[in-house]
């Protein structure tokens, strides 16, 4: 294997920073919430607006996103072998699965249907953590062997049933985008109706002029933060925390090469990244992350930590 992790031993942090820009003009749409639109507040140190462009739960998703070949229905190539949970209706077509699930694991559709077999197997190897500290240890080698992702994206099975609703792992690996010293642009239009400019708008007739607000921004930055100590935390063994180390940085890398076209009004590029702590530490390459991913993937397999079938199919039914 070529990847070098010895910096990173004893480390408690792999904290990465990527400046980003617009890939064409100057302005962006920062990701909008309910009843409050963009999230934008002074900086500290009085620098002007601070405007958040993509949540830690956003780039959860989008991490994983780049993950995923939709076509094949599968993991993109480098990442084939990592186990999973497939979900199929009762026509035996694909449904969903454990790595593009809102919650994962905890899908429904994985543990509230009629097909138990994901629950039966968690309620039985988690059996003994009803009462008492939940064995975190035991934990993550059971996610190892059936949803390696869920390692680095966290988990919570908040079903009584299982240990009483309290296992739970935080992010292992998150991120945010942040925009500074940012000034909204704000422009508008209409949307015309060419028959009857004057019909009634609540029907969906009429002419509509609109507001709309992007932004400007002096320096985009995406955070990404690898927890380290909780890697090692987890007992899994070199192999497996070199394989989870490796799995965040393709992350990273996948999302920075073709990931970053966030909605419509905004599609950003790559200017620079840099790894910001441990010093010492180079980011390897997308090319050298997918050759090691499919040598590691292999070890761990040869250690006999994965299920077998690596995809375990489920089938939903209310």
């Amino acid at each position: 294997m070529s990847i070098d992790f010895s910096s990173l031993s004893g480390q408690p942090r792999l904290l990465i920073e990527a400046t980003l820009k617009p890939v064409q003009g100057t302005r962006f749409q920062p990701t909008g919430f309910p009843d409050l639109g963009h999230a934008a507040y002074e900086a500290p140190d009085g620098a002007g607006q601070v405007v958040l462009v993509e949540s830690a739960q956003s780039m959860a998703n989008r991490l994983e996103t780049v993950c995923w070949d939709e076509v094949s229905d599968d993991w993109v190539k480098p990442l084939r072998g990592l186990p999973l949970v497939k979900v199929v209706d009762v026509d035996n077509e694909p449904l969903t699965n454990s790595v593009l699930e809102a919650h994962r694991l905890n899908s429904p559709y994985i543990l509230e249907g009629k097909d138990k077999t994901v629950f039966n197997i968690l309620k039985e190897r988690l059996a003994d953590m009803e009462e008492g500290r939940v064995n975190l240890g035991e934990l993550a080698r059971v996610l190892l062997e059936f949803d390696t992702n869920a390692l680095l994206h966290g988990v919570f099975l908040a079903k009584k049933a299982l240990a009483g609703g309290r296992l739970r792992l935080s992010r292992t690996l998150s991120a945010f985008i942040e925009a500074a010293d940012a000034k909204v642009s704000t422009s508008g239009g209409v949307k015309n109706d060419a028959v009857n400019p004057a019909g009634d708008t609540s029907k969906g007739f009429g002419n509509v002029p609109f507001a709309r607000d992007e932004w400007t921004s002096k320096e985009i930055v995406a955070y990404f933060n690898l927890d380290l100590r909780q890697i090692r935390s987890f007992g899994l063994g070199e192999a497996a925390e070199k394989l989870l180390i490796a799995l965040a940085l393709f992350k990273i890398q996948k999302f920075l090469d073709e990931g970053l076209r966030l909605r419509t009004a905004c599609d950003l590029d790559l200017v620079k990244h840099s790894i910001t702590r441990p010093k010492g530490f180079a980011l390897p390459s997308l090319d050298a992350l997918c050759d090691e991913l499919s040598q590691l993937i292999e070890a761990v397999a040869q250690q006999g930590r994965f299920h077998e079938p690596r995809v375990l199919t489920v089938t939903y039914q209310k």
